[in-house]
Order: structure tokens, then C-alpha cells, then sequence
């Protein structure tokens, strides 16, 4: 079977100015490309006819990057998921990110694929965002016009849709460094061990006090409600006390009852329901130390 690629004028910008301006001449005329491995799908699956233009952003090295800037991590959009889990400053302030970006696709993918792509797709499911979430990472969000900081929790109207308009480029996410007395973690539910998509994820950072009461604790489930949120009400029932079994099994029923307050009652409720519970008491278990 022969399956005719869309056809549209490839654009490469030789630096970040002129891809803005390619962005505001084109508008929704035009698809910026950098790893390629949404929109490549999307074209030959004829998903955008209204597409006249792809501008290949890939050759802005200077967008790909992870740096300090005091108290901050910055990332460039056009950062690849291999250079977010190799990175050491990654590993050190923000591992959870580490974790999640490890789980996306294949090899293949993650030498290719960027985090600011992953972002702007939108996928309830996408392995990098739920850790973005826990971090309370900031997007920012430039066009000819303005410069604009938007917290990733709430950057989306619903399942792909971002709230981003046709003249504006995701520039940059940054967060606080996370100090060395946090615990993170990752889980990551599929349907085969191989290649695949999450059916759940959930990103999670903790940390207690000399004490032993949890001082911070961030829980950022995906897949499960119609965007990506901490779950704050479920949070507040261990936050400041002294973590134990029945505090989290408490916690995981609040974690469960917030998404089916959030998405209703589904098909999936029956399956996502308890899973989430258990996934939620794993993953509390392990970043508040718990036995």
C-alpha cells in the first residue's frame, strides 16, 4: 500500500528571529517541526490539510539546552528526551523528569524527540508533563509581540488542546532546583513492555522534615482527567503529618475520587479506579519513606 504524504513548502530558519517571523507570516497555515515525531504521523495520516508550510526548527541549537540560572533549572524547547535523562543537572535537581522522559517511546524517539514538542502536543498521556506538573514548571511563551510565563498547570483547555496562539513559540520551561532532601518517582502503566503509550502515569515528589512530617508533597497523576494537575486536595491530607499506611491509603482514595470528580464516570472508571489507588500508595510509599 502507498500512502501519499501530504504536501507542503519546507521552511528552515537559520535563527530563532526568523522562525518567529515565519510563525507570524503563516500562521495556521504553517507546523513548526523539530524532532518530528508527532507531526511526521499527523501529515501522513492527512490529520492537517489546512498545512501549507512545516518550518524545521531542528537546526536552532542554540534552543537546546539545560542550564543553572541561580535558584532555576532552564530548559530549551528544543531539548531531546535522551539529553534530559543523560543530563547530570537533571539527575541532581529535578530526577523525576529524568524518570518520565526515560519512558517515552523507543530509543529512536527519545534521540529525536523534543520536551517542547511533547508540551505542545497535548497528549493527556505525554511521559513528560506529569513531572513537569509535580515541579510547577513555567512555559515561556514568545511572539513578535510579547513574552508571556504560563504555569504548566495551566497551559491546556482539554486533551490537545494548548492553549498557545499561531504566531507564539514555546521558548523555554523552568523550575525551582529541587534540594537533595527530596525523593522522586515515576510509574508508568502500559499495555505491553515494549514500545507504547501510558494508560496511566504519575509523577511524584516528597520530602520530610527533621522530624519525620512531610514538609512537601506533589502527586501529578496523567491519563486520567482532561488535563494535567496536582492533585492538591489528596496532597493536603498528608502534608505537615507524619507519613504512614493508613494516612496514604487515605490519600489514595482522595486521589481516586478527584478523578472521577474530574473526568465523571467513564467505561475506564472501573479499570483506572483502583489502579490509580495502588499506583498512588507505590508511589507515596517510596517518596515519603514509608515501609
Amino acid at each position: 500500500m502507498v500512502i501519499a504524504l501530504h504536501e507542503f513548502d519546507l521552511l528552515r530558519p537559520t535563527s530563532y528571529k526568523k522562525a518567529l517571523d515565519l510563525i507570524s507570516q503563516y500562521g495556521k497555515q504553517a507546523r513548526l517541526i523539530a524532532g518530528g515525531t508527532d507531526l511526521m504521523v499527523d501529515l501522513r495520516k492527512n490529520k492537517c490539510p489546512q498545512i501549507e508550510y512545516v518550518i524545521d526548527i531542528s537546526r536552532l541549537k542554540d534552543l537546546a539546552y539545560i542550564k543553572e540560572d541561580n535558584d532555576m533549572l532552564r530548559i530549551g524547547s528544543l531539548t531531546t528526551h535522551k539529553n534530559i535523562v543523560d543530563s547530570k543537572l537533571i539527575d541532581k535537581y529535578a530526577k523525576v523528569l529524568a524518570l518520565g522522559c526515560r519512558e517515552i517511546g523507543s530509543p529512536q524517539i527519545r534521540n529525536r524527540g523534543t520536551i517542547g514538542g511533547n508540551i505542545i502536543t497535548g497528549s493527556p498521556c505525554a511521559d513528560s508533563v506529569t513531572p513537569l506538573v509535580a515541579l510547577d514548571a513555567v512555559l515561556v511563551i514568545e511572539s513578535k509581540e510579547e513574552i508571556r510565563e504560563v504555569p504548566i498547570s495551566e497551559f491546556y483547555n482539554g486533551p490537545y488542546k494548548p492553549k498557545i496562539k499561531e504566531d507564539e513559540f514555546l521558548k523555554e520551561i523552568y523550575f525551582k532546583k529541587m534540594s537533595s532532601d527530596y525523593n522522586f518517582d515515576f510509574i508508568k502503566v502500559k499495555r505491553r513492555n515494549a514500545v507504547s503509550k501510558s494508560r496511566i502515569n504519575i509523577a511524584a515528589l516528597g520530602k520530610l522534615d527533621s522530624a519525620g512530617m512531610v514538609k512537601d508533597i506533589r502527586l501529578a497523576p496523567g491519563s486520567i482527567t482532561p488535563k494535567p494537575q496536582r492533585f492538591k486536595n489528596a496532597e493536603k491530607v498528608i502534608l505537615n503529618k507524619k507519613p504512614n499506611v493508613k494516612l496514604i491509603e487515605k490519600m489514595s482514595k482522595q486521589v481516586a475520587d478527584t478523578m472521577i470528580e474530574k473526568s465523571g464516570y467513564r467505561w475506564s472508571t472501573e479499570y483506572k479506579k483502583p489502579v490509580i489507588e495502588s499506583l498512588t500508595k507505590r508511589i507515596l510509599r517510596t517518596v515519603l519513606e514509608v515501609e
